[in-house]
């Protein structure tokens, strides 16, 4: 007992340092870095958590069950749209990107960006990779850095087009033998490296698995499929850069989202298959496999491990999602057709926003729910067997339940009026409409008229 502290010694120390005899707080979280992977052309059908038949994707996988997976998440069924929708927040028929030729409808006096939203609340932000559709450069869109090709589907200098790269305004060579998604990690991993004492927000558009489907580094010298190849690649490229973040001791303090922009190429849907079933659609289509993208999202002990969640949502919902996490303010006077998912993400509340999704592309577009889904035609159609099939349901059908969801859904489309925005330029598919026009200039000849269709099913060459 003589090494017990007098009570009248105890009690000055208590009044010396009130905090003393309680347990430490938890301090706040800071602001999380922010890693947004978008691959390309990467469908359902190519990532093995979501059941693909012929591709594995381990790295990918890891991450997906060390976050929260999303069964139900859509893009847009074309690039372009597709990006415009993730950096905007904002649906085509406001921003007027409704396909792949009318990114110059896009301009930064009528639209902000992330980056514009982020560097405010303190982040270095950063694009590397595709940017091809937007206008532009990235830094006039607020990005501090960038590294940026031309076209897509850029691996190797012997590529038309992949000759050279843009960094940070300054056209590059690419070295003979120089894989380019090589060098966009290193410069990722750079910027990772040079920010890591601050918050920063990198967003990462690889070249993977857009066509031309060329051999990767690592394809053996008699290798058969080299699509299979790119897929391998692409999920190393990606356990690499989190093995980065590891090593440099990020990982907690790191939010990372990935998904696809659109689904699988046409060339490739075919062997896209989920648990031995084909699925419906691909890019390009207005089908439920044009849009529907791999998603999720991974913050150690802050999004929930292991979680699959079916709720809906759609990549425009990450941008004021991400801005609310990283404490930044949305702009003001612009509608932002995202929503907030933020405390459902965090695991903070189970009513998640959305109740309906809205895709378009061209002319063309739909609004779906759980179960139902109403095109810009008044077709409706009966859900329930997607991502495999999905139903007409013819208009003379009194089933209560299809009555109910096309009042439903009609009642969406009539409040988002997209006929009533900004048209589509082109022919109305959202492709590259003008290529068969350049064409036929150069030919003296006048270019065929594009067939006027509504049907989802329109399947147009893959670009």
């Amino acid at each position: 007992m003589k090494n017990r502290i007098p009570l009248f010694v105890l009690a000055a120390l208590l009044l010396l340092f009130p905090g003393a005899g309680r347990a430490a707080e938890t301090p706040a979280p800071s602001k999380p870095n922010i890693i947004y992977i978008l691959a390309d052309d990467l469908g359902i059908g190519a990532v093995s958590c979501y059941g693909a038949d012929h591709f594995r994707t381990p790295q990918i996988d890891a991450l997906a069950q060390s976050g929260t997976r999303f069964t139900h998440c859509y893009a847009c069924p074309l690039c372009g749209p597709t990006r415009a929708l993730l950096m905007t927040g904002r649906y085509a028929f406001h921003t007027g990107m409704t396909g792949n030729d009318s990114g110059p409808l896009l301009k930064p006096a009528n639209e902000t960006m992330m980056p514009r939203v982020l560097k405010p609340a303190g982040y270095a932000t950063a694009m590397v990779g595709k940017w091809s559709q937007l206008p532009l450069q990235p830094a006039d869109w607020g990005f501090d850095e960038y590294l940026r090709f031309q076209g897509s589907g850029k691996y190797w200098n012997t590529q038309h087009g992949a000759e050279t790269y843009t960094l940070n305004g300054k056209e590059t060579p690419l070295h003979d033998g120089e894989y380019l998604p090589d060098r966009m990690q290193t410069f990722a991993i750079d910027f990772i490296q040079r920010h890591q004492d601050k918050p920063f927000y990198l967003y990462y558009a690889m070249s993977h698995v857009h066509a031309e489907i060329l051999r990767t580094p690592d394809s053996a010298p008699d290798s058969k499929d080299f699509y299979a190849d790119n897929v391998t690649y692409m999920d190393k490229l990606v356990g690499r850069l989190v093995a980065e973040l590891d090593r440099l001791h990020l990982r907690e303090k790191t939010l990372i989202v990935f998904s696809g922009d659109n689904g699988t190429a046409p060339a490739y849907a075919a062997r896209a298959t989920v648990n031995g079933k084909a699925l419906s659609g691909h890019k390009g289509t207005m089908l439920e496999c044009g849009a529907l993208v791999p998603c999720f999202a991974t913050w150690p002990g802050r999004v929930p491990q292991g979680r699959v969640a079916e709720s809906l949502i759609d990549l425009s919902d990450f941008f004021p999602t991400l801005a609310e996490i990283a404490g930044a303010t949305l702009p003001a006077g612009l509608t932002i057709d995202g929503k907030d998912f933020a405390p459902q993400l965090l695991g903070k509340s189970d009513n998640w926003p959305r109740s309906w999704i809205f895709v378009e592309l061209g002319t063309h577009w739909y609004d779906r729910d759980p179960a139902w889904k109403l095109n810009e035609a008044a077709e409706l159609y009966d859900m329930r067997g997607a991502p495999f099939e999905e139903k007409l349901v013819a208009s003379s059908v009194g089933d209560d339940a299809a009555v109910a969801a096309r009042a439903r859904l009609q009642a969406v489309l009539d409040q988002l009026n997209p006929g009533g925005g900004k048209v589509d330029p082109g022919d109305g598919s959202g492709k590259h409409a003008n290529k068969a026009e350049k064409k036929a200039k150069k030919k003296g000849t006048a270019p065929a008229a594009a067939p006027a269709t509504n049907s989802q099913n329109a399947n147009p060459p893959d670009q």
